[in-house]
């Protein structure tokens, strides 16, 4: 294999990697704070039908940027009612979350668009570019180097760059900033941060609204970014792989990077193995395309009972009178 098909694959790896990697440092923000956050996948759904829609009618991936964004932080908004102020049972809530996203989606673009689900096709200014970086083209003749920045570094989208920027900000957040103190803390022992005088309501609801965030910005990739508009499911379970990538990154934000990247590697891997013969025999593309889910089923199987959570993680606060 050259160095071509080498960074071919690479950099499909970057571009398929980054929806799960926003929805993993969203899911990490949440049960952090002790919110266990199944409904990963119904934000980011929400949110790429949201993005292409607007996008669609406005002819602007700002616009659409924006709506997505938008629609995730109420679906999280909505979830956060659920399971802190009404104490509901937060798993039930991440399922009732998905389980509308999914309807919903599917409802409204028939409505609106009377295409099977599916919103139009986006034009140039209703999706994001390319970004080509600095000295690319000048580069790219260098031996080695030249390519890997002309062809794996630069020509990506905003939200990529954006995503991986958002490690190193998770990073600094969590571990040296009081605000990352105080969530890490709410998530262990939220009775010990109310009895220091912080609400754990207000830093729960923090947690849920930067998780709406980022959820945002996952799943327009999806629709004005990746994609040229809005498809039935398109998220395709990306955000229950995530949650995968959270647990077995011991909800650490470099760890779940390198695991996104893994899982981007096998799905950028199934793509160029499709139609691939296995001891002269034809191996069905079903089972290539399985092959990211079957690694999620391995990790959590594998790894799942030794990862521990968040202490007070799925377990609704109720302040002591």
């Amino acid at each position: 294999m050259d160095l071509a098909s080498v960074l071919s694959i690479l950099d499909a790896t970057i571009r398929l990697s980054t929806p799960l990697l926003l929805a993993c440092l969203a899911g990490l923000y949440s049960e952090r704070a002790g919110l266990f956050d199944i409904g990963l996948e119904g934000k980011m759904l929400a949110a790429a039908f949201a993005a292409g829609a607007v996008a669609a009618i406005t002819g602007s991936a700002w616009l659409g940027l924006l709506a997505g964004m938008a629609v995730s932080l109420s679906t999280a908004l909505l979830q956060g009612v659920a399971a802190i102020t009404l104490k509901g049972n937060q798993l039930i809530a991440g399922v009732a979350i998905n389980m509308l996203a999914a309807g919903m989606t599917t409802f409204l673009g028939q409505t609106w668009f009377s295409q099977g689900g599916r919103t139009p096709a986006l034009g140039e200014g209703g999706r994001f570019s390319p970004i080509t970086l600095p000295f690319a083209s000048e580069l790219a003749g260098v031996p080695i180097l030249g390519p890997i920045y002309s062809d794996l570094i630069s020509g990506h989208y905003l939200l990529v760059y954006i995503a991986f920027i958002m490690v190193a900000v998770t990073a600094y957040v969590l571990y040296r900033t009081r605000f990352g103190l105080r969530l890490r803390a709410v998530g262990e022992n939220p009775k010990a941060v109310d009895t220091a005088g912080i609400s754990v309501v207000k830093l729960r609801y923090q947690a849920v609204i930067i998780t709406g965030l980022l959820c945002g910005l996952a799943g327009a990739y999806f629709s004005i970014a990746q994609g040229s508009g809005f498809g039935n499911n398109m998220t395709a379970g990306k955000g229950y792989i995530a949650l995968a990538a959270l647990i077995f990154a011991k909800w650490k934000p470099v760890p779940a990077m390198f695991t996104c990247l893994l899982f981007g590697f096998l799905d950028a891997l199934q793509i160029r193995l499709q139609s691939a013969q296995l001891f002269g025999i034809e191996v069905p593309v079903q089972a290539i395309q399985a092959l990211p889910y079957i690694l999620t089923v391995i990790l959590l199987a594998g790894f799942i009972g030794k990862a521990v959570g968040p202490k007070a993680g799925g377990v609704p606060y109720t302040k002591e009178r």
